[in-house]
């Protein structure tokens, strides 16, 4: 009898699930709520698809915090030089850039991807567009479709339908009240990877769209260097992105806008004879600050201290009146999902068997940078293994 598995959710997790089951001579059905698969996958390639990043494999794992002991196996499973062998045997011909970050060199998603699933159909898998899960009874799994209702009664099913972010790609979430229905534990989606809230005055309007480089944002004990653009609503970037989960309970945020001088040195300048200068002009010449690092500055720190020290110390700790993380919805990525003592190591459901989950519908958080993809990547290649062992386990006892 042909062993037949179901794989919900079409983004990096569901994909490699099905390349998995596909390798194991499974009879694979992938489905995907949305009309093409792969779209938070090509919206990430829209800033060049930062694949993973290649460095020591401990500080790796570390940056997936309290997560990482539970994800380590499958991190080593498919680690980041895995995913580079894979992306050059699909053709995407990638590269490591001087910060350890891997891209592909035409700096895009979509090649990448049309090989991906070109390849999953020459092998076979059975592709799905716009069929939504609904429910599913036992094994067997309702879909509203073009078509009308829908089922499909597969042998193992691998659940990968992301998190709630982007829902206009897919990603919203909703799968979650089915799963608490059921019984499984779930953790609630908060933002990640966020832009964060600031009301600014009038004032700063002249400088939304502008970056603000050489600076180092500090929550607590936590420190991130990085760009960050100044918009209408506050600020966003990989500067502020690694910030949210501190952002999120609640603590201040701060900002050194001059991380590569000490404060000595600062004050040194800042002591020196003014003359007739303006403050501005002080902050330009002796600060070294560019306008947007001013304008940040007046806009939170006013009135100014004369004082050197006072306004040295000012500049290199700038509070920022945050006003918290942006939408979900709006956020790159999100913590929560299926709670991790909801599934045991093969990542199948207590008490479901044969049913496995993948990708960000998992309670794991991480920054960009290369992470958050191949943790995707390294939970649908696990899921999708332990998938195809649960399959050969299950055949040795019916032989026993």
């Amino acid at each position: 009898m042909t062993k037949t598995a179901l794989v919900i959710g079409g983004g990096p997790a569901g994909l490699m699930a099905a390349e998995q089951l596909s390798h194991a001579g499974i009879a694979v059905t992938i489905t995907e709520a949305k009309p093409s698969f792969g779209r938070k996958f090509l919206m990430a390639g829209k800033s060049g698809l930062n694949l993973t990043k290649v460095e020591d494999a401990e500080t790796f794992r570390n940056a997936y915090d309290d997560k990482r002991s539970v994800l380590r196996p499958m991190l080593d499973l498919f680690p980041p030089q895995a995913i580079i062998k894979w992306a050059n045997e699909l053709g995407g011909d990638v590269f490591v850039g001087s910060t350890g970050r891997v891209f592909p060199k035409v700096m895009k998603a979509s090649p990448l991807l049309r090989a991906w699933i070109a390849r999953l159909a020459t092998a076979g898998v059975e592709f799905k567009p716009n069929w939504r899960w609904i429910d599913v009874q036992g094994n067997c799994h309702s879909f509203d479709t073009p078509n009308g209702p829908q089922t499909i009664t597969a042998d193992v099913t691998i659940y990968a339908m992301g998190g709630a972010s982007w829902k206009k790609l897919g990603s919203n979430g909703l799968w979650k009240q089915n799963f608490k229905v059921d019984g499984i534990d779930t953790v609630p989606f908060a933002p990640s990877n966020s832009a964060i809230n600031v009301d600014w005055s009038p004032k700063m309007a002249a400088h939304f769209g502008s970056a603000l480089k050489s600076v180092m944002f500090k929550v607590g004990e936590y420190t991130s260097r990085g760009e960050a653009i100044l918009s209408a609503k506050g600020l966003e970037g990989g500067g502020v992105y690694t910030l949210s989960k501190w952002l999120r309970d609640g603590q201040p945020l701060i900002v050194d806008l001059t991380p590569d001088r000490s404060l000595s040195d600062l004050r040194g300048a800042f002591a020196k004879p003014k003359g007739k200068k303006s403050m501005s002009n002080v902050l330009r010449q002796a600060g070294r600050l560019d306008p947007v690092k001013i304008a940040l500055l007046q806009e939170c720190a006013r009135p100014l201290p004369n004082d050197p020290h006072a306004l040295a110390q000012l500049v290199k700790n700038v509070p920022i009146p945050q006003k918290g993380l942006r939408p979900i919805d709006e956020a790159i990525s999100t913590s929560g999902g299926v709670s991790w003592t909801a599934l045991d190591a093969s990542l199948m459901i207590k008490g479901r068997e044969g049913h496995f989950c993948a990708g960000e519908m998992i309670d794991w958080d991480a920054p960009t940078g290369g992470y958050l993809l191949t943790a995707c990547f390294a939970t649908g290649a696990w899921a999708g293994r332990k998938a195809a062992e649960y399959f050969a386990n299950a055949e040795t006892i019916k032989t026993q």
